[in-house]
Protein backbone atom coordinates (compact mmCIF):
# COMPACT_ATOMS: atom_id res chain seq x y z
CA UNK A 1 0.00 0.00 0.00
CA UNK A 2 1.38 3.52 -0.80
CA UNK A 3 1.99 6.12 1.52
CA UNK A 4 -1.40 8.41 0.44
CA UNK A 5 -3.65 5.25 1.17
CA UNK A 6 -1.78 4.33 4.22
CA UNK A 7 -2.07 7.88 5.49
CA UNK A 8 -6.02 7.81 4.51
CA UNK A 9 -6.72 4.63 5.88
CA UNK A 10 -5.02 5.89 9.61
CA UNK A 11 -7.02 8.98 9.03
CA UNK A 12 -10.06 6.71 9.51
CA UNK A 13 -8.96 4.72 12.35
CA UNK A 14 -7.10 1.98 10.96
CA UNK A 15 -4.22 1.50 13.71
CA UNK A 16 -2.86 -1.17 11.40
CA UNK A 17 -2.14 1.20 8.55
CA UNK A 18 -1.03 3.59 10.86
CA UNK A 19 1.44 0.60 12.22
CA UNK A 20 2.91 0.56 8.64
CA UNK A 21 4.01 4.34 8.57
CA UNK A 22 5.49 4.07 12.16
CA UNK A 23 7.49 1.01 10.81
CA UNK A 24 8.49 3.19 7.74
CA UNK A 25 9.50 6.09 9.81
CA UNK A 26 10.40 5.06 13.37
CA UNK A 27 14.16 5.02 12.05
CA UNK A 28 14.00 8.52 10.96
CA UNK A 29 12.21 10.06 13.38
CA UNK A 30 15.02 8.38 16.22
CA UNK A 31 17.67 9.55 14.20
CA UNK A 32 16.88 12.67 14.25
CA UNK A 33 16.03 12.94 18.05
CA UNK A 34 19.26 10.93 19.15
CA UNK A 35 21.35 14.01 16.92
CA UNK A 36 19.15 16.08 18.90
CA UNK A 37 19.19 15.23 21.97
CA UNK A 38 22.52 13.06 22.09
CA UNK A 39 20.24 10.68 24.61
CA UNK A 40 19.37 7.27 23.60
CA UNK A 41 16.65 7.23 26.50
CA UNK A 42 15.49 11.00 25.49
CA UNK A 43 15.68 10.28 21.71
CA UNK A 44 13.24 6.73 22.35
CA UNK A 45 10.83 9.04 24.31
CA UNK A 46 10.67 11.77 21.70
CA UNK A 47 10.10 9.18 19.27
CA UNK A 48 7.03 7.63 20.82
CA UNK A 49 5.77 11.06 21.56
CA UNK A 50 6.30 12.36 18.21
CA UNK A 51 3.96 8.89 16.98
CA UNK A 52 1.40 9.64 20.03
CA UNK A 53 1.40 13.25 18.80
CA UNK A 54 1.66 12.10 15.38
CA UNK A 55 -1.81 9.47 15.62
CA UNK A 56 -3.93 12.22 17.63
CA UNK A 57 -3.34 14.87 15.11
CA UNK A 58 -4.05 12.89 11.65
CA UNK A 59 -7.28 14.95 11.19
CA UNK A 60 -4.86 18.03 10.71
CA UNK A 61 -2.77 16.68 8.43
CA UNK A 62 -3.95 18.18 5.01
CA UNK A 63 -1.07 17.08 2.34
CA UNK A 64 2.25 17.76 1.36
CA UNK A 65 5.20 16.24 2.42
CA UNK A 66 3.87 13.38 5.32
CA UNK A 67 7.93 12.92 6.19
CA UNK A 68 8.20 16.78 6.75
CA UNK A 69 5.22 17.43 8.72
CA UNK A 70 6.26 13.90 11.09
CA UNK A 71 9.41 15.75 11.49
CA UNK A 72 8.20 19.01 12.64
CA UNK A 73 6.59 17.32 15.36
CA UNK A 74 9.58 15.09 16.17
CA UNK A 75 11.73 18.54 16.54
CA UNK A 76 9.15 20.29 18.03
CA UNK A 77 9.61 17.51 21.19
CA UNK A 78 13.20 18.07 20.89
CA UNK A 79 12.91 21.36 21.56
CA UNK A 80 10.79 20.94 24.77
CA UNK A 81 12.86 18.64 26.02
CA UNK A 82 15.87 20.56 25.27
CA UNK A 83 14.37 23.64 27.07
CA UNK A 84 13.72 21.43 29.92
CA UNK A 85 16.92 21.03 29.74
CA UNK A 86 17.94 24.61 30.76
CA UNK A 87 16.93 23.85 34.23
CA UNK A 88 18.78 20.92 34.94
CA UNK A 89 22.70 19.56 34.49
CA UNK A 90 23.34 19.48 30.81
CA UNK A 91 24.50 16.66 29.32
CA UNK A 92 28.45 17.00 29.22
CA UNK A 93 30.88 16.80 25.99
CA UNK A 94 32.19 13.99 27.16
CA UNK A 95 29.07 11.78 26.70
CA UNK A 96 28.37 13.54 23.69
CA UNK A 97 31.50 12.00 21.86
CA UNK A 98 31.10 8.78 23.60
CA UNK A 99 27.77 8.64 22.03
CA UNK A 100 29.66 9.16 18.57
CA UNK A 101 30.09 5.31 18.11
CA UNK A 102 26.50 4.91 17.45
CA UNK A 103 26.35 7.23 14.36
CA UNK A 104 25.89 4.43 11.52
CA UNK A 105 29.31 4.40 11.38
CA UNK A 106 29.27 0.35 11.43
CA UNK A 107 26.58 0.72 8.49
CA UNK A 108 29.88 0.96 5.93
CA UNK A 109 30.86 -2.20 5.65
CA UNK A 110 34.24 -1.07 3.49
CA UNK A 111 35.54 0.68 6.62
CA UNK A 112 38.83 -1.09 7.89
CA UNK A 113 39.46 -1.64 11.44
CA UNK A 114 41.40 1.54 11.29
CA UNK A 115 39.36 3.50 9.29
CA UNK A 116 36.73 2.43 11.31
CA UNK A 117 38.11 4.14 14.84
CA UNK A 118 39.70 7.34 12.66
CA UNK A 119 35.26 7.95 11.17
CA UNK A 120 34.21 6.88 14.69
CA UNK A 121 36.52 9.57 16.42
CA UNK A 122 35.33 12.13 13.10
CA UNK A 123 32.12 11.68 13.96
CA UNK A 124 32.21 11.70 17.76
CA UNK A 125 33.94 15.37 17.29
CA UNK A 126 30.83 16.15 15.11
CA UNK A 127 28.76 15.05 17.79
CA UNK A 128 29.87 17.17 20.31
CA UNK A 129 30.16 20.09 18.01
CA UNK A 130 26.20 19.22 17.26
CA UNK A 131 25.38 19.48 20.46
CA UNK A 132 26.81 22.76 21.41
CA UNK A 133 24.75 24.11 18.70
CA UNK A 134 21.12 26.39 19.88
CA UNK A 135 18.44 24.13 18.40
CA UNK A 136 17.19 25.69 15.59
CA UNK A 137 20.59 25.67 14.14
CA UNK A 138 21.09 21.69 14.73
CA UNK A 139 17.88 20.87 13.49
CA UNK A 140 18.44 22.68 10.70
CA UNK A 141 22.32 20.45 10.13
CA UNK A 142 20.94 17.87 10.75
CA UNK A 143 17.64 17.46 8.17
CA UNK A 144 20.19 18.52 6.26
CA UNK A 145 23.62 17.37 6.31
CA UNK A 146 23.21 14.33 8.29
CA UNK A 147 19.11 13.18 6.93
CA UNK A 148 19.68 14.85 3.28
CA UNK A 149 16.52 16.86 3.18
CA UNK A 150 16.05 19.28 0.75
CA UNK A 151 15.53 23.11 1.90
CA UNK A 152 11.92 23.28 0.73
CA UNK A 153 10.82 19.87 2.97
CA UNK A 154 13.30 21.37 6.11
CA UNK A 155 11.44 24.43 5.82
CA UNK A 156 8.19 22.87 6.08
CA UNK A 157 9.30 20.52 8.64
CA UNK A 158 11.07 23.23 10.91
CA UNK A 159 7.86 25.74 10.11
CA UNK A 160 10.08 28.65 8.42
CA UNK A 161 10.85 30.46 5.56
CA UNK A 162 13.27 29.04 3.09
CA UNK A 163 15.68 31.92 3.60
CA UNK A 164 15.15 31.21 7.39
CA UNK A 165 16.63 27.20 6.62
CA UNK A 166 19.52 28.97 5.22
CA UNK A 167 20.59 31.42 7.42
CA UNK A 168 20.23 28.37 10.08
CA UNK A 169 22.05 26.39 8.27
CA UNK A 170 24.31 28.83 6.83
CA UNK A 171 25.35 30.27 11.00
CA UNK A 172 25.13 26.26 12.06
CA UNK A 173 27.70 25.16 9.72
CA UNK A 174 30.20 28.07 10.63
CA UNK A 175 29.89 27.35 14.43
CA UNK A 176 30.25 23.45 13.55
CA UNK A 177 33.30 24.40 11.57
CA UNK A 178 34.59 26.75 14.45
CA UNK A 179 34.40 24.21 16.84
CA UNK A 180 35.92 21.11 14.72
CA UNK A 181 38.56 24.01 14.02
CA UNK A 182 39.49 23.90 17.96
CA UNK A 183 39.02 20.26 18.12
CA UNK A 184 41.64 19.78 15.47
CA UNK A 185 44.28 18.55 18.21
CA UNK A 186 42.16 16.15 19.29
CA UNK A 187 41.49 14.75 15.95
CA UNK A 188 43.54 12.23 13.87
CA UNK A 189 45.99 14.37 11.52
CA UNK A 190 44.09 13.36 8.30
CA UNK A 191 40.59 15.33 9.88
CA UNK A 192 42.38 18.26 11.48
CA UNK A 193 41.22 21.40 9.56
CA UNK A 194 43.92 24.07 9.19
CA UNK A 195 42.73 27.88 9.93
CA UNK A 196 41.43 28.88 6.09
CA UNK A 197 40.51 25.54 4.66
CA UNK A 198 36.76 24.61 4.13
CA UNK A 199 35.91 21.36 5.84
Amino acid sequence: MDESRLIAASQEGRVEAFNLLVERYQGLVYNVAYRMLGDRDAAADATQDTFISAYDGLGRFRGGSFRAWLLRIATNHCYDQLRARQHRRQDSLEDMLQSGDDLDVAADQRLTPENFTLSSEMLGAIAGGLATLPADQRAAVILSDVQGLAYEEIAEAMACSLGTVKSRLSRGRARLRHYLLHQRELLPPQFRLLHGETP
